[in-house]
């Protein structure tokens, strides 16, 4: 999966198109992320114990074939390859053909 925690990403396709977010968490096993303030429902709970009931907000996990990263550089969303650095170590770029810089 080529997003990580931390990414922010927008979403392409779906009820919340166009918003961006940071990803909280991944799921790989799903090929999902959960991102913050995208893909909320709400989910009414009875009390128990010491926990109120009520309307609680949360965040579900969206799927990454529905989501572009956000490039640091040229703030667009784009497509992400590896690539090999001079020092062996792989890292992300941008595939924006006026961008084309390392992102992490």
């Amino acid at each position: 999966m080529k997003l990580k925690k931390n990414d922010t990403v927008m979403v392409m396709k779906g009820r919340d198109r166009g918003k961006q977010g940071v990803i909280q968490e991944c799921l790989p096993e799903k090929s999902s992320v959960i991102v913050e303030g995208v893909n909320l429902v709400k989910k009414h709970t009875k009390p128990q114990g010491m926990r109120a009931g009520g309307i609680i907000e949360t965040e579900l996990p969206i799927n990454v074939s529905n989501l572009k990263l956000v490039c640091v550089h040229c703030s667009q969303p784009v497509k992400v390859k590896s690539h090999l650095l001079p020092d062996g170590t792989r890292a992300r770029m941008c595939k924006n053909p006026d961008c084309l810089e390392v992102i992490e």
